[in-house]
C-alpha cells in the first residue's frame, strides 16, 4: 500500500501547502480553508480557490504517478492512499485509491445537497467571477475538499485504516507524516507487523522505524524501482 502526500504533486508543478515555502506561508488558512470562514465568506474562499482549480487541471501526472500505476498493474501495490486532492493519480492509470482529504473531482452545494462533477463546476466559477453558483437554488458551491476544521470522509479513512494493518509494506512516498490522523496509519502497518520504506525529501516522523527511507524524488526514486523490475523481467526471458 502506498501513502502520497504533497511531494509527488509538486513534482507536477502543484505547489505544496505546509512547507515553509508552501501555500500556508503566505495565506492564513483560518481565512481560506475552515467551514467557518466559507460560511462568513464563500466567495473570498473561492477567489483562493479558482485560479488553483485551472492550476490543478492543467497539471499532468508525473513519474512517481506513473510508476505507483504501474505497480499496481503488475500486482505488487494493492493501492494507493492519498492526501492529495489533484486526481492525478487516477489520470496516471492507478485504479484503486482513496481519496482521504477529498478532491477537486466535485463540488457540493451546501444548501440544496446538489452534487455537480468538476467539468459543470470549471464553467460555472468562470460565470460566477470565481465564485460557482448552484444552479438549482443559487447558493454558493463548495469544492468536495476537506476543509481544516471537517473530518475527514469516514468511509475513504477507514479504508485507508484497513488497507494499513493488512499491508505487508507501507510504501510512504512525499509526505512528512504531519497530518493526522493519516500520519497514524504506517504506524497501524507497524503494529501489525507489516514494513515501513518512505521516500521523501526531508524527514518524517518513522524514519527511525523505517526498513528503508530514501532522501530524494518522488519520481526518481520510484521510477528507477519500476525500471529495476524491468530489468528483472528481461533478464528471465
Amino acid at each position: 500500500v502506498a501513502l502520497t502526500g504533497a511531494g509527488v504533486s509538486t513534482e507536477s508543478g502543484i505547489p505544496d501547502f505546509r512547507s515553509p515555502t508552501g501555500m500556508w506561508a503566505e495565506f492564513d488558512p483560518l481565512e481560506y480553508a475552515t467551514m467557518g470562514a466559507f460560511r462568513r465568506d464563500p466567495a473570498k474562499v473561492w477567489r483562493f480557490y479558482a485560479p488553483r482549480f485551472s492550476m490543478l487541471t492543467d497539471a499532468e501526472p508525473n513519474a512517481a504517478h506513473a510508476a505507483l500505476a504501474e505497480l499496481e498493474r503488475r500486482g505488487l501495490l494493492r493501492a494507493v492512499v492519498t492526501q492529495n486532492i489533484d486526481l492525478l493519480h487516477e489520470r496516471a492509470g492507478s485504479r484503486d485509491f482513496v481519496e482521504v482529504h477529498g478532491s477537486i473531482r466535485s463540488s457540493t452545494c451546501p444548501g440544496c445537497g446538489a452534487g455537480y462533477p468538476l467539468a459543470e463546476v470549471l464553467p460555472l466559477i468562470e460565470a460566477g467571477g470565481g465564485a460557482p453558483s448552484c444552479p438549482s437554488c443559487g447558493g454558493i458551491l463548495k469544492p468536495d475538499v476537506v476543509f481544516f476544521d471537517e473530518l475527514l470522509p469516514p468511509e475513504a479513512i477507514d479504508r485507508a485504516y484497513e488497507l494499513a494493518s493488512e499491508a505487508r509494506l507501507m510504501l510512504v512516498v512525499g509526505s512528512s507524516l504531519e497530518v493526522w490522523p493519516v500520519a497514524e496509519l504506517p504506524l497501524v502497518t507497524l503494529r501489525a507487523g507489516g514494513k515501513v520504506a518512505v521516500v521523501n525529501r526531508g524527514p518524517t516522523a518513522v524514519d527511525d522505524r523505517a526498513h528503508v527511507k530514501l532522501d530524494g524524488s518522488a519520481g526518481e526514486v520510484l521510477q528507477a524501482a519500476v525500471a529495476s523490475l524491468e530489468a528483472d523481467d528481461d533478464r528471465s526471458r
